[in-house]
């Protein structure tokens, strides 16, 4: 069989893959690529085609095949999707490192301020940032 003839029975054979293609998969898009790859494999090994067998019953298995070799690929790659906003991460156990030297420097340019500052500007903040005792800290707010 030429490659015009074979072109033309794949062809005007080729309609009933679209509906077929979007049982399969559900999903227009998917069809097309379905549909395509189906195309491109059947051309691309028209010379296995016997000539006078049932073209349809070629492309079908053709399609099927693709189908499920596509099917079972997905199916070991173990992928989730998650269509949820990230805005919190919830039950995490991931362990949370505190940076010490980044909060000992802002507490150095701080406390300057503060300790040079008179007595009746200082703020509950100070007292929190240099970690008093709450028995020292009422002791500071009665006796400045």
């Amino acid at each position: 069989m030429s490659s015009a003839e074979f072109n033309t029975l794949l062809l005007s054979n080729a309609d009933f893959l679209k509906p077929f293609a979007i049982t399969l998969t559900k999903d227009a898009e998917s069809a097309k690529d379905l549909y395509q790859e189906t195309m491109f494999r059947a051309l691309s090994n028209q010379e296995k085609y016997l000539a006078g067998t049932n073209i349809r019953a070629w492309l079908y298995t053709i399609m099927r095949n693709i189908f499920i070799n596509n099917y079972r690929r997905k199916s070991k790659q173990h992928v989730c999707f998650d269509n949820s906003t990230n805005d919190f991460l919830l039950n995490t156990q991931q362990v949370i490192i505190g940076n010490q030297a980044e909060s000992g420097l802002r507490i150095k340019d701080i406390k300057p301020p503060f300790t040079t500052s008179p007595s009746s500007l200082k703020s509950p903040s100070f007292c929190t940032s240099t970690d008093l005792s709450i028995s020292r800290l009422l002791k500071f707010w009665k006796n400045p």
